[in-house]
């Protein structure tokens, strides 16, 4: 149980500190721009996306929410850079997973995003952690349209 509680700490703790130091906060000009929010909760992102044919350049996003929806805008716009849209897509896929208590691909290096596997446990969360990650597939996705 201590290993439980532990781990739980420590998940919050990464939590936190992205919410409070979030990671690649802010605009990017002249980007593919992409607002969305969450009725229910009242949490609104807008995340810009620099895409370089087919490779997420940058990512950065702003917008206020709670501690889950930030830092999981600050861990998401980390973990697709650098990756092609493809990649940032498979990521998506394996975190909407992870949120919904389903298996997933555990070979994939998650870092910091492992950290909110524990808002399964409230399911009213699951759109707050999910806000950003659906920015950036309705962005990717629409970029070919």
């Amino acid at each position: 149980m201590s290993n439980q509680i532990n781990l739980d700490t420590l998940y919050r703790q990464v939590i936190m500190d992205h919410y409070k130091n979030p990671r690649n906060k802010g605009v990017l000009d002249d980007s593919l721009t992409i607002d969305m929010n969450n009725p229910t909760c009242g949490d609104r992102i807008r995340l810009t996306l620099d895409l370089d044919g087919d490779v997420v350049k940058d990512a950065k996003f702003e917008g206020e929410g709670c501690s889950i929806s930030m830092s999981s805008a600050s861990m998401m716009t980390q973990a697709i850079k650098g990756k092609t849209v493809e990649q940032a897509l498979k990521l998506s896929e394996i975190f909407s997973d992870m949120m919904l208590g389903k298996e997933y691909e555990g070979d994939i290096d998650l870092g910091d995003i492992e950290a909110l596997q524990g808002v399964t446990k409230f399911p009213a969360r699951i759109k707050c952690a999910t806000l950003a990650w659906k920015a950036m597939e309705k962005g990717v996705n629409s970029k070919d349209e």
